[in-house]
C-alpha cells in the first residue's frame, strides 16, 4: 500500500493503434469524476494506468492511495480500508484510519478488486452509493470524497453470477471500463520496450555502448506470446 501526492513519473510507452486508442479513452475517462474499472491480464499496466488516471484528473493534487487487495489477508482489508477504533478487536490498541480516510478528496486505487470479500464489497457499495461509512468497531458515520479506481484480471461478471461479487458494486464501478491491451496485441511496441528496458539497464550497469537486437532476436520477441506482458518483458 502506498499513498502519493503531487507527482508522476511513470510514463507509458507505446507507439502501436491499439495502445494510443487506449490512451486516448484514458485520458477522456480520467477527467470524469467517476468510478473507473480497469480491466486486463497480468502484467498490463494497470496501476500505471491508474496513477495516469489520477494525474490526469481535477483531483491530481491529491493523494493517490494504492492498496493491492492479492497481497492482503482477506480477514484484513476490511480494517485496511475503514480504519479501526480502540478496542475494535484484540490488538487495537489504538485508533487507526484507514485507507478511504488517507485518500479523502483524492483518489482511492483497488488493486485485484475481486478478491475483496463479499461483506466488504458491501460497506464499499455504500461508499460509492452514499459517501459514508463506519470504522470498524465504531457507530459514528464518516463522510467520504474519494474516486475509487479499481483493477481486475478477472471475469467479474461471472464472479457475480457465482455470487462471489455483488452485481450492484459492479454496477457502480463500471460506469466507465477500460480494457488494457494485451502486449501481445500491441505489435511494434513490444521492440520499442524491450530497447528501452535494455537501454535502461545498459546504463544502470555503466556500459556505454547501448544494446541493438539481432533480426532473430527481434523475431523471437515478436512471436512470443508474452502471458506476463510488460512486467515479463
Amino acid at each position: 500500500m502506498e499513498a502519493l501526492q503531487g507527482g508522476y513519473n511513470q510514463q507509458p510507452l507505446g507507439e502501436s493503434e491499439v495502445f494510443l486508442d487506449f490512451q486516448s479513452k484514458l485520458s477522456r475517462a480520467a477527467t470524469v469524476n467517476r468510478s473507473i474499472l480497469l480491466v486486463g491480464e497480468r502484467g498490463s499496466g494497470k496501476e500505471i494506468a491508474a496513477r495516469r488516471l489520477h494525474f490526469l484528473s481535477p483531483r491530481w493534487q491529491q493523494n493517490l492511495v494504492t492498496v493491492n487487495c492479492a497481497a492482503l489477508p482477506p480477514s484484513l482489508i476490511e480494517t485496511e480500508l475503514f480504519g479501526y477504533e480502540q478496542g475494535a478487536f484484540t490488538g487495537a490498541q489504538k485508533t487507526r484510519k484507514g485507507r478511504f480516510e488517507e485518500a479523502e478528496g483524492g483518489t482511492l486505487f483497488l488493486d485485484e478488486i475481486g478478491l475483496i470479500p463479499l461483506e466488504v464489497q458491501e460497506k464499499i457499495l455504500r461508499v460509492v452509493e452514499y459517501g459514508t461509512y463506519e470504522r470498524v468497531g465504531s457507530s459514528i458515520t464518516h463522510e467520504s470524497n474519494v474516486r475509487i479506481i479499481g483493477a481486475t484480471n478477472a471475469d467479474l461478471p461471472t464472479l457475480c453470477k457465482e455470487g462471489k461479487f455483488k452485481e450492484d458494486l459492479l454496477d457502480r464501478l463500471s460506469f466507465e471500463v477500460l480494457f488494457l491491451p494485451p502486449l501481445r496485441e500491441r505489435g511494434e511496441d513490444i521492440v520499442l520496450l524491450a530497447t528501452y528496458f535494455a537501454s535502461k539497464m545498459s546504463l544502470e550497469c555503466g556500459k556505454k555502448e547501448m544494446p541493438t537486437f539481432s533480426e532473430d532476436v527481434v523475431s523471437q520477441l515478436l512471436s512470443y506470446q508474452w502471458p506476463g506482458n510488460v512486467r515479463e518483458l
